[in-house]
């Protein structure tokens, strides 16, 4: 690729932009730990909500949906599509809950939800497992996308791609903290944005591809256009549509999408000014993730299956790429290749942006763990913010190293997407409960996570050696299946076999995130004067559902208008516009 002089000037300044911005920021991220990690608990909406699309606007993901795309067609999707269920269910049921908790980090909820040696154990495990073990292959999946970009864009080395990548997003995620890595995801999105909208234009424009309506009726594209995969054969329906709608997501839990929040979209909604503003901002993470983002990388994507049609053919076009690095994923790259001048500096700069977003979000919610529920709860209660500030950079660099070796052992973006999703099958439906459920107990939490780690490690690992329950290629989704209802019942078995929390625990949640009382009944009949909360669930899942309903009409009113097909195209707008005023006059009435 020829990227000239203008190119490496618009990356350079892209870079100087990203320092200075932490730099800035420095100062009043150091004053104190919970301005490091939360940035004094005072963000508005807009800013939030654009920081939670750009972390999830990693470079990892038009490389994914590009394998998704390949592999399934357009349909193929609906394994992210679907989170876009819980990603609603956590707009309208528990972005208010998560503010009111004031926690610092979600694991925190631990030790306010239960009690003893349980709570104190989930915390402490779940911030080695998830800070650290869990975030590392998170951040090596998005270090693999920089590593196959770097290699076809730049021809660079793996080594070379991550030592570039890593040392800009440490410097400004360990000085600027939560804030600075804010601030850079602002610039940084619109940077993205146009950098994938860009591509699409000009791979419309290539000589290969011809035009739009030349590029649907291709031959090998045609087949692919679909939004809902084909209904007469279960072997493709079943996994591609039914699974993520039905089961995945609420059942599974995967970063950016847990069930009834977690993780960094937690520390986003924990960092709000208010309720208000914490609602605002996932609302619009995921109006912007999911009806915004992907029809660009659709188009790249599609795009490829005429250039490069098979997987030979992108290991003929770029020999110098390590064939275990050689899969679909690596289409998208290879499109980009074809950039002209300028052009090809703006994409690298956002693609650059997506990886940058992406990690200095993990991996200061990764160190948000270690330092508040690990170092601060269980090595030196009595540790100065000066002190908790120089962990929690220390422990960026940290994890930084860890992601970028294990990306230098990794091939594929969509095999570590299935097996995470694997790790966490049955779990889900804690996480949406356990709020509204008093029943629920540590060792409840406890013995999923045991489960599903086993069951996983049974499906993914021992069962293809020995071939005790044969599954073939074409039904692997009965792994979830299986993950998740063994799980479940191990779980609920669990959960009436132990004693419940006590009393005063229970109740000192419920008056601090003050939920719906329906499932808290049994505890708060045994003290008349408790208040007991109505609350508005009944409205908030109908709203969950509306905005639902309104976001896929959103996506799919684009992709008729794309496919030209106008008359579809308008009725899907309306249907979206509907939606959204709908949520707009029952705005008040949940705020």
């Amino acid at each position: 690729m020829n990227v000239t002089a203008l190119d490496w000037g618009i990356i350079a300044a892209f870079f100087v932009i990203s320092l200075l911005i932490g730099l800035a920021t420095s100062k009043s991220a150091g004053s104190s730990a919970k301005e490091f990690f939360l940035s004094g608990r005072n963000m508005p909406w807009w800013l939030l909500g654009v920081s939670m699309v750009a972390t999830t606007f990693s470079a990892d993901t038009p490389n994914l949906v590009t394998d998704m795309v390949r592999k399934n067609g357009v349909a193929g999707n609906w394994a992210w599509w679907a989170f876009l269920l819980t990603g609603m269910l956590t707009v309208f049921v528990y972005a208010k809950l998560w503010r009111r908790s004031e926690a610092t980090t979600d694991l925190e909820f631990y030790e306010m939800r239960y009690a003893g040696k349980g709570a104190a154990f989930l915390r402490a495990f779940r911030a080695i497992y998830l800070g650290v073990f869990f975030n590392v292959v998170i951040m090596a999946t998005v270090s693999l996308a920089a590593i196959k970009i770097g290699g076809v864009m730049l021809g660079l080395s793996p080594l070379q791609t991550l030592l570039i990548a890593s040392i800009v997003t440490v410097v400004y995620s360990s000085f600027g903290g939560l804030k600075g890595v804010l601030l850079t995801d602002f610039f940084q999105f619109f940077i993205a944005m146009a950098g994938s909208f860009g591509a699409a234009y000009f791979v419309l424009g290539m000589p290969d591809v011809g035009s739009l309506q030349q590029l649907l009726s291709h031959e090998l594209v045609a087949p692919k256009l679909d939004f809902i995969p084909d209904f007469t054969d279960p072997n493709v329906y079943i996994p591609l549509f039914i699974m993520p709608i039905a089961i995945q997501w609420w059942a599974t839990w995967y970063p950016g999408a847990e069930p009834g929040g977690g993780g960094y979209i937690a520390q986003r909604m924990l960092s709000a000014k208010d309720e208000k503003n914490a609602i605002g901002a996932t609302l619009l993470f995921n109006i912007a993730h999911y009806a915004l983002r992907p029809w660009p990388w659709i188009i790249v994507a599609l795009g490829s299956l005429i250039l490069f049609p098979t997987l030979g053919d992108l290991q003929k076009a770029f020999p110098h790429i390590p064939a275990d690095k050689i899969g679909d994923d690596l289409a998208y790259p290879a499109m980009l290749s074809f950039l002209p001048t300028g052009m090809v500096g703006i994409v690298l700069a956002s693609l650059i942006a997506a990886v940058m977003s992406t990690l200095s979000t993990h991996l200061n919610w990764g160190s948000s763990y270690v330092v508040n529920d690990f170092y601060l709860r269980f090595v030196k209660p009595e540790a100065s913010d000066k002190e908790l500030v120089a962990v929690g950079r220390i422990s960026t660099v940290v994890l930084m190293l860890l992601s970028a070796v294990l990306a230098l052992a990794m091939s594929s973006a969509l095999s570590a997407f299935n097996i995470l999703l694997q790790i966490g099958a049955g779990t889900g439906l804690i996480f949406i409960l356990r709020w509204f459920w008093w029943r629920i107990n540590a060792y409840t939490e406890i013995s999923a996570m045991a489960i599903s780690f086993v069951v996983a490690l049974f499906f993914e690992v021992i069962n293809p050696k020995v071939g005790w329950i044969a599954i073939s290629e074409s039904q692997s989704y009965l792994k979830l299946v299986y993950s998740v209802s063994i799980t479940t019942v191990g779980w609920l078995l669990v959960t009436f076999l132990t004693q419940p929390e006590k009393d005063e625990v229970l109740l000192s949640f419920y008056r601090k995130v003050k939920p719906a009382s329906l499932g808290w009944k049994k505890v708060l009949d045994r003290y008349p004067a408790e208040v007991q909360e109505k609350g508005q669930l009944g409205t908030e899942i109908g709203l969950m559902m509306v905005g639902t309903v309104m976001v896929y009409a959103a996506l799919f009113s684009t992709g008729f208008f794309i496919y030209g097909e106008l008359a579809q195209g308008f009725i899907a707008g309306a249907i979206a516009v509907a939606g959204g005023l709908m949520i707009l006059f029952s705005w008040k009435k949940i705020t």
